[in-house]
């Protein structure tokens, strides 16, 4: 295995890396190391968040500086003020036996004036947030007309935020010919047409497989009812005794609310989200880096960008909208070398997304139940007694104490003793547990089985279908697609509701399973479709709008 010594990086770089402890080149750094310093190619680097990915482009962009020219020489684009805070650290430290190198980020956030000026006053290498970047080329506070080299970090996120106006705007005010690097954990359609536009026969490097998760984070899912969700959570957590992660959830106030109940449960734990004044964010940040917060909720914009080495785990209490945003989920624990887990807690009618999921990251879900409350105990009391054994019995005040506390438990015989010790540890969970639905517990789950309903005649049941706007599939479509594989009595539809790769639409509880088998006998746009009926606590009432067949044959 080659050190970093083996690709021509100046001393000055070798001595900053063994004063940062880098042992050895990570896969993605041997890989894009020697192309950047060696090649003069546009570069396409598919890699996980973790990897190592900010050395394997700032070493080279550190030495090939020219010290002597002033202009700007180099860009680094990357999606959160955080990740821009965070990259221009990195590169300071890699410069700091370079000194006449100079960085400067710009964010927004931030004043834009003390931006301004650190611009003026000379930055051979700018890290920055796409929509500050593209104000001060608006304002004419910056001038790229010399940038040899642009770097996209974490392209996708940067794209799935909303960025690709400014990205284009600021690939626009760079020379024609300037070099691109763009590194992403996966390879969205959105990144491959920003490549495709902008890049020149860039060459590709993958480190491990394309879209695919992290090799060191394992992939665990819990089923329960989407009422038993948060219940669900507090066994997860108080099983794991040791968790420091990030619970992911769908919205703001999702988040506001299970950081809310996991503080009122005297859960570590505090909010991250969209609508909290940057000073917040930064407070709340700085807790979470030094440990004293044990747990971040947050949202996937809000998360966006963080980079925390060390957590443990990863928890979807939602799964996120699309499927390619759990990759960069799960990609936050399970760095460094370092094992991680990643947990989702789904609504028993998830399974096409985690399928989906699963294409994704080339990697199984290892199915789990959810922990009882004797697995809750038993590992808390597990955790005291490692804790007992690693105490120091050598302390000088305790052999004066013994006599007195052998005398206050002179009545009680030792299993007194011990079953008193348990219960002053579990009681509090025992007293706590709000219980719950019986779906969640283990050894009285039952898999669902298609048509095997509850419920009375004219009841809805909602159904998914592995269909969505990727397919080109509308609510007009969907409802001739029914009205096709369907004859004889009319069909009544309730909600109809069309996602990126999956979709779903209420259909009467007897009707439901003969529309399963019709329709999973045909194709739409070129795909084979799959249906299924979402588990029984979706029956509802009959929808007072409810699409029906027209006489003519058409639902309207």
């Amino acid at each position: 295995m080659p050190n970093f010594d083996s690709f021509g990086l100046a001393p000055s770089l070798l001595q900053a890396i063994a004063d940062l402890n880098f042992e050895k080149p990570t896969p993605v750094q041997r890989k894009v190391l020697p192309m950047i310093l060696g090649g003069s190619r546009d570069l396409v680097a598919l890699a996980q968040t973790g990897t190592g990915k900010t050395a394997a482009y700032g070493l080279p962009l550190v030495q090939m500086t020219d010290q002597a020219n002033p202009a700007i020489q180099a860009v680094i684009l990357c999606p959160t003020r955080e990740l821009c805070m965070q990259i221009t650290k990195d590169l300071a430290g890699f410069a700091k036996h370079t000194p006449g190198v100079r960085i400067v980020a710009v964010y927004g956030g931030a004043p834009v004036r003390e931006q301004v000026w650190a611009l003026q006053r000379g930055a051979h290498i700018v890290v920055a947030t796409p929509g500050r970047m593209n104000d001060l080329l608006r304002h004419r506070n910056a001038d790229l007309s010399q940038v040899q080299r642009v770097v996209l970090d974490e392209a996708d996120e940067m794209l799935n935020m909303g960025f690709q106006e400014e990205l284009e705007a600021i690939l626009s005010n760079v020379p024609e010919d300037v070099r691109k690097l763009l590194f992403s954990a996966t390879m969205s359609k959105a990144v491959a047409a920003i490549a495709g536009k902008y890049m020149r026969n860039p060459e590709e490097v993958v480190v491990g497989q394309r879209n695919a998760g992290s090799e060191n984070v394992s992939h665990e899912c819990y089923k329960v009812h989407a009422k038993d969700r948060y219940p669900a959570l507090k066994r997860i957590l108080d099983f794991h005794r040791n968790v420091y992660g990030i619970v992911f959830c769908r919205t703001r106030a999702e988040t506001q609310e299970v950081a809310a109940n996991l503080m009122r449960d005297g859960y570590n734990a505090d909010a991250l989200h969209g609508e909290m004044m940057q000073e917040q964010r930064d407070a709340v940040m700085k807790k979470f880096r030094a440990r004293e917060l044990q747990l971040l909720v947050a949202t996937d914009v809000a998360a966006r960008g963080l980079d925390v080495t060390h957590l443990t785990h990863v928890i979807n209490y939602n799964l996120p909208d699309e499927p390619e945003g759990y990759t960069h989920r799960s990609g936050r624990t399970g760095r460094a070398g370092k094992a991680g887990t990643s947990i989702v807690i789904v609504n028993m009618r998830e399974e096409f997304k985690l399928r989906t999921i699963e294409q994704i990251i080339k990697k199984t879900f290892i199915h789990k139940t959810v922990p009882t409350l004797r697995n809750v105990c038993e590992s808390q009391i597990l955790g005291l007694v490692e804790r007992l054994k690693g105490l120091d019995t050598a302390h000088p005040m305790l052999d004066s104490m013994l006599p007195v506390v052998t005398a206050a438990l002179a009545e009680m015989t030792p299993d007194e003793v011990l079953k008193r010790f348990v219960l002053l540890e579990c009681k509090r969970f025992w007293d706590e547990d709000k219980g719950l639905s019986e779906v969640t517990q283990g050894d009285r789950h039952q898999a669902f089985e298609p048509g095997a309903r509850r419920g009375n005649p004219g009841d809805m049941v909602t159904m998914e279908i592995n269909l969505g706007r990727r397919n080109r599939l509308t609510p007009a479509a969907l409802i001739t697609l029914i009205n096709r594989a369907t004859r004889g009595p009319m069909v009544r539809l309730g909600k109809i509701r069309i996602q990126e790769q999956i979709s779903s639409f209420e259909a009467p509880l007897e009707a439901a399973t003969d529309l399963e088998a019709s329709l999973t006998r045909g194709t739409f746009d070129g795909r084979k479709i799959g249906v299924r009926i979402a588990p029984g606590d979706t029956i509802t009432a009959p929808h007072p709008h409810a699409h029906s067949r027209s006489k003519g044959g058409g639902h309207s």
